[in-house]
Order: structure tokens, then C-alpha cells, then sequence
């Protein structure tokens, strides 16, 4: 799966052309989850409210970026 980001230890990637709704991995340490980009939510896994937010913060306005 492409990595589209990393800071702080958290992992972002992003399957192009995978099954709706668009979505993202987040990986922290043993932990993972997929992100609802819009709206924005966690959709399945867990994270600790720190990386959730720091997540919620790096996502933020980029729902358009291609």
C-alpha cells in the first residue's frame, strides 16, 4: 500500500482506486485503523486519542488534494 505520510511515528497510506467510501490506513506502532476522508471519521480500528487527533489535524483541508 503506498505511504503518502509519516510524522510522529504515525503512518498514513492510501490504496488509489480502492472500494468506497474513499478512505485511508493509519498505522501506529501494533495499532491500525482506516479514516473516512469524508467526513472524516474513524471508521474501523482504534488509535489513542493523541494520534486520532494529530490524524484529524494532518487530514484536515486536504479532502480535495488529488
Amino acid at each position: 500500500m503506498p505511504e503518502i505520510a509519516r510524522f510522529d511515528g504515525i503512518v498514513i497510506t492510501m490504496n488509489f482506486g480502492d472500494h468506497s467510501p474513499p478512505h485511508f490506513h493509519v498505522r501506529f506502532g501494533e495499532l491500525s485503523a482506516s479514516v473516512t476522508i469524508s467526513p472524516l471519521c474513524l471508521d474501523d480500528g482504534d488509535l489513542p486519542s493523541s494520534v486520532w487527533r494529530k490524524v484529524q489535524s494532518w487530514a484536515t483541508g486536504r479532502e480535495d488534494e488529488p
